[in-house]
């Protein structure tokens, strides 16, 4: 009776230790993009103020779904010649739509577009999304760009191996 008991215990722990190890297996895996930009400008305001505000994106990406998210954090500094005045931050993560309907094993890479200026053809600009199954010759390139009517125009296509 008491081997009994030993026994039960020793298979309810492996059949736990298994259980755990599937679901650490099946965990979402994220990674960060590679091609991190950043931007800045400076501007003058009445009474000798400047402004400084610098902005940056980066792209986090679920290896297992696909799913990505545009993140996006910004800092505005006011200043006179003497003393900062102000300081602003603010930063979030805006969810996108999977790249491949299945689930993977995916790596990826992202790039934004130059902030707009005078040769600047498409306003603000767009962003382009790769991604690859790390398992199989099977890669997705994917370009966003701003409309300016309120609504992004995205289309993904696969990429043929000659």
């Amino acid at each position: 009776m008491i081997r009994m008991k030993h026994v039960m215990k020793i298979g309810i722990g492996v059949a736990l230790s298994f259980m755990a190890l599937a679901s650490v297996a099946q965990a979402d895996e994220f990674k960060l993009s590679n091609n991190q930009r950043i931007s800045c400008s400076r501007g003058l305001s009445a009474g000798k103020l400047k402004t400084s505000t610098c902005k940056s994106y980066a792209y986090l990406f679920n290896a297992k779904t696909s799913e990505y998210f545009r993140c996006q954090v910004s800092l505005a500094l006011t200043q006179d010649n003497k003393e900062v005045i102000n300081v602003q931050a603010d930063g979030s993560c805006t969810k996108k739509p999977r790249i491949f309907d299945t689930d993977g094993n995916y790596s990826f890479d992202a790039t934004e577009t130059e902030p707009p200026n005078t040769n600047s053809f498409f306003g603000t600009g767009g962003y382009a999304i790769w991604a690859s199954d790390t398992t199989t010759q099977k890669i997705r390139g994917c370009i966003t760009i701003s409309s300016g009517l309120g609504s992004d125009i995205s289309k993904c296509l696969d990429m043929t191996f000659q």
